[in-house]
């Protein structure tokens, strides 16, 4: 009876209808050569850090560079426009990083004192001026919880976290953690569910938190007893790139694994990270020097430009006349790299396409500045760890 059925439809409807009525036929159709789930696309931390993707939230914020003066306790502000230094106000003792918040509306000057007298001090990005300063033990560095539910103050002398309310700076909780003296800079997992801190002295090396439960996960040795500075995740999510000071180059780190997969020399001393406007490059900081203070002016100071795809160094470029490159930020555009010059009083805007310098005088001992404002959804913190 079935054979006498398909013979007769067979000459009025379509053979490709008659094959999904043989009994036992698929009627998927839709993937007759793979039926497997697509593809994932591919991760892109750095994707809404890109040009055009400045928040609401930075809506009439002045284009400024803000830059801590560690050894004369203030903030120098350069007009990115002009090029000129255009204020400068008092803040804490030794004010070491310019850091904006989770949300975009402060940034916030870390004051690292001495362990007992240290403070932040907010700016208001809309006026560029400072605001009361809140007294909060050895800040360090600043970071901020994925969720924007907590910033967390680096206390490097004593060795700790403190989790701390985003806008007050209330203390929440504190992490300490013995086995990571130093404990430095930090960059945060793609998923948000761990970070990876420097640890700077000791036998230097490596902590992974665990930002949920709030515990230390573990201890890495490198390979190379050094003195980690910087730390920034690749735009794939998958390897952490830490700086050396002491080894003069770039650790390569696999973050959920958390072992290291390779070494790339930069210069002398390695410091600082800045990641370029379209996510694809890295900047590389050498400071020129080995020693953590009073370093000579004029140093054989470079920046290493690392291609994130290869892993390659694609370019480098010197301080003419020797400098001190050390820690800072990109330009909303991109065109604009923007470092201080820890020994030589002085920061430097780099050209992105041609490497070309220029020099502003500053304050003593200028650190970690940041450029605002920033494209990005919100701060990670440092000196503008977008995503």
């Amino acid at each position: 009876m079935t054979g006498t059925f398909l013979r007769f439809i067979r000459l009025c409807v379509p053979l490709a209808l008659v094959a999904s009525l043989q009994p036992g036929a698929s009627h998927a159709g839709s993937c007759p050569e793979d039926c497997s789930d697509p593809a994932p696309p591919p991760v892109d931390i750095y994707s809404q850090t890109t040009a055009g993707h400045l928040s609401p939230a930075t809506a009439g914020a002045l284009p400024r560079v803000y830059v801590p003066n560690r050894s004369s306790n203030s903030v120098s502000v350069i007009d990115t426009v002009t090029l000129k230094e255009v204020g400068t106000f008092s803040v804490g003792s030794k004010p070491q990083h310019v850091v904006p918040s989770w949300d975009l509306k402060t940034l916030w000057v870390a004051n690292n004192g001495t362990g007992t007298n240290g403070s932040l001090t907010p700016i208001d990005p809309m006026t560029a001026k400072p605001g009361q300063q809140i007294p909060v033990d050895d800040p360090y560095n600043l970071y901020f919880m994925p969720d924007g539910s907590a910033a967390i103050v680096v206390d490097e002398a004593m060795q700790r976290l403190d989790f701390r309310d985003p806008h007050t700076m209330a203390l929440k909780s504190s992490l300490p953690t013995p086995t990571c003296p130093g404990i430095n800079h930090a960059d945060f997992s793609g998923d948000g569910s761990y970070a990876i801190f420097t640890c700077e002295y000791g036998d230097a090396g490596l902590a992974k938190i665990d930002l949920k439960n709030q515990k230390v996960l573990g201890h890495l040795d490198l390979s190379r007893m050094g003195m980690p500075q910087d730390i920034r995740l690749s735009p794939d999510g998958k390897v952490f790139y830490v700086a050396d000071m002491m080894n003069d180059g770039v650790f390569l780190i696999d973050g959920d694994g958390f072992r290291e997969i390779g070494f790339i020399p930069t210069g002398i001393g390695t410091h600082g990270f800045v990641v370029s406007r379209d996510g694809k490059r890295l900047y590389v900081s050498n400071r020129g020097s080995h020693k953590m203070e009073q370093g000579r002016a004029k140093g054989p100071g470079s920046v290493t430009v690392i291609d994130f795809a290869t892993r390659a160094v694609v370019a480098q470029w010197p301080i003419p006349g020797g400098g001190s490159p050390d820690m800072g930020n990109v330009s909303a555009d991109g065109k604009q790299l923007w470092l201080s010059g820890r020994f030589d009083s002085e920061v430097y805007m780099i050209d992105t396409t041609s490497g070309a310098v220029t020099r502003i005088r500053v304050g003593v001992e200028p650190h970690g500045l940041t450029v605002w404002p920033q494209p990005g959804r919100y701060s990670q913190g440092h000196t503008g760890n977008m995503r």
